[in-house]
Formats: C-alpha cells, structure tokens, sequence
C-alpha cells in the first residue's frame, strides 16, 4: 500500500469513528432512540433503564453537546474521504446546524435531525403524556427480570419528564407563548383520559403484567403504584397548567400571532424543507401544483360520470358514494385491516422491477391506541431497529371507518409502508449509526409521495380508475399543505379558512382535514416537507432522464436515492450528479 492510500485510510478511519462518538452522544441523551434502534445492549445497557430529560436543563445539555461536535465535524478535513462518508459528514453538518439555530429561539421543542419541531412542549400531539406509554408498550422489550426493572425505573422517570416539561411550559407563557385554545381543548381532555388511566393502572401497568406472566415478581403492582402515585400527580401538575392557560388563550391559530412568531415560522420552514424557500414562494408552489394535480382529476371525474361542479365539489360527492366506503365498527375495522394486507402483498412483488437493491422489510400493521387516535392524522408509519427486533410499524387510524376510503386507502398505504417509510428506512441500516438517527422531513415525506408514485407507474390502478383518482387526491392534498400552513402562518388565514380550503378545493374528508389543520397549527412548517421534497425528487429525476437520454435508468436512479440516505435536499442533489457522471 502507497504511504498516501495509508494516509487516505486513516482518514476515513478517523472519519467514521468521529460519526459513531457524534451518534453515541445524541444515544446517551436520548436513550428512546438507543432502544427503538435496538441499541441498548453491552455498554450501552445503563440507557435501557433511562428516558430523555425533558428539562429545561436538559435541553441546554442537548444544545451544548449538539455544538461541540459540531464544531469537530466543521473542523475535520475530509480530503480523501469516500463519497459516502463525506456525505455523512455533511448531513451531520446541516442537522446540527439547523438544530442549534432551533435552539437559539425564546421557546419550542427542537429535534436534532427529526421532524417534529414545535413551539408547544405540550399539547394534543406533542407531549411525553402521548409518547412514553405508547413507546413502553411498542419499544421498551422485556424478556427477563432485568429489563421489567429497566420498564419500572423507566416509569420513574417518566413522572420526571412530565415536570420537566412543565418547568419549559412555565417559562414559555412568561414570554407570552400561549398555544391556541381549540388545541388547548383537545390537550386538556387527553390528558385527562390519561390521568384516568394513570389512577387506575391502565396501560402502564397493562403493558408490563402482559409481558412478565413468566417472570417471577410483584411487577404490575410494583407499576400500579408508580403510575398512581407519581405519574398521575404530575400529569395533574401539567393538566391544571393548561388549564390556566386556556383561560387567557385565544383562537388565534398561527404562530406568527405569538411572541417572535414569524422568525420561529421562517426557520421552521428552513427545518423542514432543508431550503431557503419564503411563505410565500412554497404558497404559490401549492397553488400552481394543486392547479395541474385538478386538471388530471377533471378528467377522471369526467370519465366514471361526475361531470358537475369544481373538483372538490366532485371528491365530496364521490366520498358519499357507499361503493367506496368501509362499514361502521369493528366490521368496518377488520375490512380496512384485510384491505391493507391485500394492497401490501401487491406491492411488494412489485419492487424487483423498480430498484436493483430490493430489501425486505419486517413489518406490522397496527391500530393506534385509541387515547392517542383524536389528535392523530389518519396513518403514519417508520422503519423497525436495526436489529430486526422491532418491526417497523404502520399504526392505521381507526377512531372511526370513515376516516378512509376504499379508493384512498391503498395509496396511504404505500405512502406509509411500502415503498413509503417503511421501505425507505430499511436502507439506512447499513450506514453509520448517526445516518439511522438523522432524518430530514423534505426528504422522508417526498420520497413517500414519491413511493406513491412508482406504485401508480407499476400498474397499481390500471384496472382501477378511481383508486387512481384518491392517489392523485392524495396529492393534491399535500399541495394544498403548502397553501394552508402558510396562510395559517404567515397570511392571518382562521383555522376554519384552513379546513374549509381542503374541504372545497380538494373534496377532504372535513373529519380528517379538521384534525390535520390542528396538526399544522402545533408543528408550523412541517406540512411543507412534503410537497417540496416530492417536487425535488421529481426534479432530480427528470434532471438524470435529460442528462443521460438511452443511458438513464429508473432502477438504477431509485437506488441512487435511497443508497444515499436520508439526506437535505441539496445533498440529494449531489448525489443524483454523482450518478450522473457515474452512468455517462
């Protein structure tokens, strides 16, 4: 080996373990991660008894651990680095960064490199009250007495969290943040429900009596009294907290009705379309898509006979149409359920002929919880551990059956599962640590949109033209998110202008559009990812068919975007150049 090939080889060396101590500093402060992945095994075993700290001070220890490796990441020098890991560096790069610029705002609930950013540290979608009984239940394994130990010291700490998010709710209203009063409507009466829970057990104490019938020891009632004697008091401390606010709230939805509302909307935007794109550029991108998506719609419509009326006004009608509805209750329920399995099965024979690397996914379908189903959107879904011994997990919406049709319910499906999210996850489980724990909302939800799309080019409607019409609705649903959470944002519109644009532009279902509008109102921007991803996908595409002509490849081009992670847009740009110069 020549001394500069050693010297290449070392640098890469010293790259990679740069990545794996970043991603073992983010595991240790969010040890909920280290589990989902299946990563709380030998040294790291302690975070299988931890939660994340909630805290204002815990949040400053995130910010302060974010910026150091930051600093480290910016001052390596990647010459002779491989493509791969250079592009690992800069992923890493454009999370921290855009987090700690997160964190420099008076309030919110910064993520480093995930999705859910918001202003509110509590309220009907956002909240430990939501996300640790669920994660114990789904996440949190126990197959022995040391990890019934580990769930039961988790609960401790669970109370923690929950007065740790009510210290930063304080401070908050001290700036003057107070959320919305219809989210502080549902919040309150969540937290109720759980509070109730909480009292008599529920499914705290349910989830570990389930799973310890083989394991010596008074587990449930060891549970029974941590859930009632301290989680319930603080869920109580939090809920009296909203409550108050609730009394001074307004119905305001937007943020930039809130203390230094506009300058958290901007990076919010900035957060989760990785651009630079202003409220007011993604607002006319919404409008001009949505324009093209009715067009194709116009002429479907025309073609089963509804001929009458704007496009929405069509959707509406064919909503009311009972060929295409499931039936009430539990009927109703367990058809959804088969009509997922069907759709599923279809599909994933289908990718051998859209990627070169096809993976298999472990994979489950399951119903959300139904505490959690009133402030939830209709599905949404996420890759397993690394491990496999998680499955990576599509949780359907099943408050009511009406929240789905028969004619959209296939494209929510690929959307979510495969080739959607869960496909799209299964990619990641090769590249170092810290690229399974850094996603990019622009590009988890474009690729979706974009799974929904090779499932339309692979024949999933050619004998089926209004499935296809609930594919392009889908769609145009996303293109109307550009619109609504800019105008709820940035523009002054009302929560009730939000819903009803859906509901008469796009024929929405008002039962799911009414809770996704409350959905934009507590997470400002994330409703933008999506669309904007979908179109830089697409983009990146066509750039490849014009560069290459005969020589493009559709397999080869989706392997390119998935090999390559999840990435920031202008990172996917570059990869796709690379494919480029690769193939020519």
């Amino acid at each position: 080996m020549k001394a500069g090939e050693s010297a290449a080889g070392a640098n890469e060396g010293a790259a990679l373990a740069l990545l794996d101590e970043c991603a073992d500093h983010l595991l240790a402060l969010f040890p909920e991660t280290a589990t989902s992945l299946g990563l709380d095994t030998g040294d790291r075993a302690p975070l299988r008894s931890q939660l994340t700290d909630r805290s204002e001070a815990g949040k400053r220890r995130i910010a302060e651990q974010v910026r150091a490796d930051l600093e480290r990441v910016t001052a390596f020098d990647a010459t002779g680095l491989s493509d791969r890991t250079r592009t690992s560096l800069a992923v890493v790069k454009s999370a921290y960064t855009t987090a700690l610029e997160g964190f420099a705002l008076p309030y919110g609930d910064i993520t480093v490199g995930s999705w859910r950013n918001t202003p509110y540290v509590v309220i009907q979608n956002v909240g430990a009250y939501l996300d640790i009984p669920r994660f114990l239940d789904s996440d949190h394994r126990i197959e022995n007495a040391a990890d019934a130990e580990a769930y039961l010291a988790r609960l401790q700490s669970y109370a923690r969290q929950l007065d740790g998010e009510l210290g930063r709710i304080q401070a908050a209203r001290e700036t003057g943040l107070v959320p919305p009063s219809f989210l502080l409507d549902k919040a309150t009466a969540q937290l109720a429900l759980s509070i109730q829970g909480a009292r008599q057990g529920g499914s705290l104490v349910e989830s570990i009596d389930r799973r310890t019938k083989a394991i010596p020891g008074d587990w449930a009632s060891r549970a029974r009294a941590i859930a009632a004697q301290e989680i319930a008091p603080a869920l109580e401390r939090q809920l009296a907290d909203l409550q108050a606010q609730r009394r001074v709230a307004t119905g305001d939805p937007g943020i930039a009705a809130r203390p230094q509302g506009e300058a958290f909307y901007r990076w919010a935007l900035k957060a989760s379309t990785t651009t630079t794109m202003t409220p007011d550029e993604i607002h006319e991108l919404g409008r001009s898509e949505l324009r093209d998506l009715h067009a194709q719609m116009d002429a479907i419509l025309r073609e089963i006979g509804y001929t009458t009326g704007s496009v929405g006004e069509r959707m509406k009608a064919l909503a009311e149409d009972p060929r295409y509805q499931f039936a009430d209750g539990d009927e109703g329920r367990a058809e959804i359920m088969a009509f997922i399995d069907e759709r599923l099965t279809w599909i994933r024979a289908q990718m051998p002929r859209a990627f070169n690397t096809v993976v298999n996914p472990n994979m489950e379908v399951r119903r959300l919880p139904p505490e959690e189903e009133p402030g939830a959107p209709g599905a949404y879904g996420g890759a397993g551990s690394i491990d496999g011994t998680i499955p990576g997990r599509y949780w359907i919406n099943l408050r009511t059956t009406k929240l789905h049709s028969r004619y959209s319910l296939a494209d929510l499906s690929f959307h979510e599962a495969i080739p959607g999210h869960i496909w799209e996850g299964e990619y990641s489980r090769s590249m170092p640590k810290i690229r399974t724990m850094l996603a990019f909302n622009a590009f988890s939800e474009g690729w979706a949109l974009y799974a929904e799309q090779l499932a339309d080019e692979l024949g999933a409607y050619e004998t089926d033209r209004v499935g296809r019409l609930g594919y392009l609705q889908s769609l145009a649903f996303r293109a109307c998110r550009l619109v609504v959470d800019t105008g709820l944002h940035a523009k002054g519109w009302s929560r009730e202008q939000g819903v009803r644009f859906f509901v008469d532009e796009n024929g929405s279902n008002p039962l799911e559009v009414a809770s996704e509008v409350d959905r934009y109102c507590s997470w400002p921007g994330q409703a933008c990812g999506y669309k904007v991803g979908h179109t830089e996908i697409n983009r990146q595409r066509q750039r490849a068919q014009q560069a290459l002509g005969a020589r493009y490849d559709l397999k080869a081009f989706n392997d390119t975007v998935v090999l390559g992670g999840n990435v920031p847009l202008d990172v996917l740009g570059q990869n796709v150049e690379a494919y480029i110069r690769s193939a020519k």
